[in-house]
């Protein structure tokens, strides 16, 4: 994930496919300010949907030039759709990421997917001295 949140562009939605087989997880890294920042409160905030199905919107980060520009959230993991809204300031502020797909069926362990290379092999037993 990488986007910019702009004066122009103050929103940005990640979606996957409804019909993909797979869970998605995205993980919010870090929010800055970047190159043409001006010295103002820049508020991002996290639209999604509760259990009921109504949106709901939760600020992460509130940036500014000259006190915190940067905020690490640590992998801060959200389910898609999940759209992302400057709701104070213009900006820029830059959002980075990442987008895991965990596939249902790549679940559950098999043996058969451990390569030899990856066994160690065992010296072969001698018979014990008399």
């Amino acid at each position: 994930l990488g986007c910019e949140l702009t004066a122009s562009t103050k929103s940005y939605t990640f979606q996957v496919d409804e019909d993909d087989d797979s869970d998605h997880i995205l993980a919010l890294s870090v929010v800055c300010l970047t190159d043409g920042a001006k010295d103002e409160c820049n508020v991002v905030e996290v639209v999604g949907r509760n259990h009921e199905n109504q949106e709901i919107a939760v600020p992460v980060a509130n940036l500014k030039l000259s006190c915190q520009p940067l905020l690490s959230l640590d992998n801060f993991k959200l389910q898609p759709p999940v759209t992302f809204r400057l709701a104070a300031g213009s900006g820029p502020v830059h959002l980075s990421g990442w987008h895991r797909i965990m596939h249902r069926e790549d679940a559950s362990f098999e043996d058969d997917d451990l390569s030899e290379e990856d066994e160690e092999e065992l010296p072969p037993i001698k018979p014990a001295k008399k």
